[in-house]
């Protein structure tokens, strides 16, 4: 593991892959706190694989101009049963999976819960999932806002996108592949949810996120 940098990363909604291998290859993460919420980011929002390919899943929230407040004032909408239907689908897309009851219990209870707040949903599920897959990295979050990042920090806010176009290239990155629930009818599927590495692989899910992470030379 890396002793030379501390990474600033935006917080997501279950991250993918890609967004773990830095917390399990850097000593030091730094979430940030300070920003203004983005829309159309994975802040909200998570990509699993169902049956019938990579399936999306949202959290509503409340309406008003979310852009222009603070990460950590935008609130949860409850008018549709989100929940409800996020868990559902994650047992279905998983349930067979080998390591989907082994973990169910620590991660059902955030599907029953009532958070008002996104940013508190997601930091308490990042640290459950930093957990679970026994990342050793210290997390922590960010106490004031910096639009450049200083000196021996990476700053990484932003260059993990759902659309591929506003994605930051990473030749940190390379996806290693584990074996998926619908890898037969799809193919391997890179980069999804974290969901997908911890419910397939379970303790194994640490080495791939390591082999996932490229060291340059």
């Amino acid at each position: 593991m890396l002793q030379t940098k501390s990474v600033l990363l935006e917080l997501h909604y279950f991250p993918c892959i890609q967004y773990f291998s830095k917390l399990a290859h850097y000593p030091s993460i730094h979430i940030e706190q300070q920003e203004h919420y983005q829309k159309g980011s994975f802040r909200n929002r998570c990509l699993i694989a169902g049956a019938n390919g990579p399936l999306r899943l949202s959290i509503p929230l409340q309406q008003g101009k979310n852009e222009q407040q603070g990460i950590r004032e935008v609130r949860i909408a409850y008018k549709e049963p989100w929940r409800q239907q996020h868990w559902s689908s994650i047992r279905s897309a998983y349930g067979n999976a080998p390591f989907f009851d082994y973990f169910a219990d620590r991660l059902r209870p955030f599907f029953e819960l009532r958070y008002d707040f996104l940013f508190d949903l997601c930091w308490e599920l990042l640290q459950t999932l930093a957990e679970l897959i026994q990342i050793d990295g210290n997390l922590m979050l960010t106490e004031q806002y910096h639009s450049q990042a200083g000196a021996g920090w990476m700053d990484l806010r932003n260059s993990i996108h759902p659309k591929p176009h506003r994605n930051t290239p990473d030749q940190n990155f390379y996806p290693a592949p584990y074996p998926q629930v619908f890898e037969e009818k799809h193919g391997f599927l890179p980069n999804l949810s974290i969901l997908d590495l911890l419910f397939c692989t379970g303790p194994e899910a640490a080495i791939v996120l390591e082999s996932s992470f490229v060291e340059l030379e």
